[in-house]
């Protein structure tokens, strides 16, 4: 990426600042700085500008680290929330399997004139659609 020359006031001393980071990010960020270093300073009348600027690098590192630690938190709910929706990607394919052969097994005893009998659970519904395809394969082996 282009570097970009950049020269900020800060405190009345001008600073040159080379990085990627835009004019307009860049005025905001030197007119963040000089607000909170004019707040400091006013805070604290007999502060040395020197110090004032320490404190105020010490509350920026501050103010990052927590927001790391939030932005770190959050990826883990993020992650969390993936796993989570990947998991119930597959259970509702689960069910859509369950009802797929549910409908096949519904179809099945129609043909066989047994539409009134319940299919109480999948499983006994997978139970008739294997006897099912049992019964077909023994038919064709034994037309052949």
């Amino acid at each position: 990426m282009a570097q970009n020359r950049y020269k900020a006031i800060v405190a009345g001393q001008t600073y040159t600042i080379i990085g990627q980071e835009s004019k307009q990010h860049m005025d905001m960020v030197t007119a963040l700085v000089n607000e909170q270093l004019n707040e400091i300073m006013s805070l604290s009348p007999g502060i040395t500008q020197e110090k004032a600027t320490m404190l105020l690098a010490i509350n920026a590192v501050s103010d990052q680290l927590k927001k790391q630690e939030a932005l770190m938190k959050l990826e883990k709910q993020q992650n969390t929330l993936e796993g989570q929706a990947a998991h119930n990607l597959e259970l509702e394919n689960r069910i859509k399997k369950i009802e797929a052969i549910e409908a096949e097994a519904k179809e099945i005893m129609r043909k066989n004139g047994k539409e009134n009998v319940p299919i109480r659970n999948h499983v006994e519904a997978q139970q008739i659609v294997n006897e099912n395809r049992k019964r077909e394969i023994q038919k064709r082996a034994a037309n052949k």
